[in-house]
């Protein structure tokens, strides 16, 4: 088949979510200028930057309380930090319950039966129960088009200044990801859990 991405599909669901797979899950923790914490993950999301470490994510509604930004993007943009958290096999179920759309006022972490840890170099916490925290400082925030104004999109860059890994999931000098378990984000309702690894060595040039 082939449409018009501005034009319906036809199909029971959009299938660009299910077509750019698998996505990294950000997930990201928060202050406001208050220092009320707030988690919540991002499944657009990723590294962009070696030197130095960069990552961004991106979101692409409003605030269902009251629209605009959500919480994680107005609270990166107003402290000029975040903290990504790698989401895992064991933290799958608290992910998907810091998905919810609750209000401002709202401790995700409680809600969720988490840790909230303090960072090293930032203000925002950390989520003790996963084993690798990005502590990042904002970069910039890119403001995308969009078809809705009232449903923005836009994407947060931000330098990885700190990296804690739990020395648990290293072995032989090298983060192991059958120890990690990390887990993705496919289309629709779906996720991947990373239990499946294979190498292949980068072809040199004559």
């Amino acid at each position: 088949m082939f449409y018009r991405a501005d034009r319906p599909h036809g199909l029971r669901h959009n299938p660009f979510n299910a077509i750019v797979v698998p996505r990294p899950i950000g997930w990201i923790s928060t202050v406001d200028a208050e220092g009320r914490a707030n988690l919540a993950p991002y499944s657009f999301f990723n590294g962009v930057a070696y030197t130095p470490p960069q990552v961004m994510f991106s979101s692409t509604s409003a605030h269902v309380h009251g629209g605009g930004l959500k919480d994680t993007v107005a609270n990166a943009r107003e402290t000029g930090e975040f903290v990504v958290n790698i989401c895992t096999w064991t933290l799958r179920e608290a992910m998907n319950a810091t998905s919810a759309p609750a209000p401002h006022d709202v401790d995700e972490f409680a809600l969720a039966g988490l840790t909230a840890e303090p960072s090293e170099l930032v203000r925002a916490p950390r989520v003790k129960e996963s084993p690798i925290h990005l502590e990042c400082r904002l970069v910039t925030v890119v403001d995308l088009p969009t078809s809705n104004p009232e449903q923005p999109n836009t994407a947060v860059f931000g330098e990885v200044v700190g990296i804690h890994i739990d020395d648990a999931v290293i072995v032989d000098g090298l983060v192991d990801y059958h120890k990690v378990q990390p887990i993705g984000r496919l289309g629709y309702m779906d996720y991947v859990l990373v239990d499946n690894v294979f190498a292949m060595q980068r072809p040199g040039w004559p």
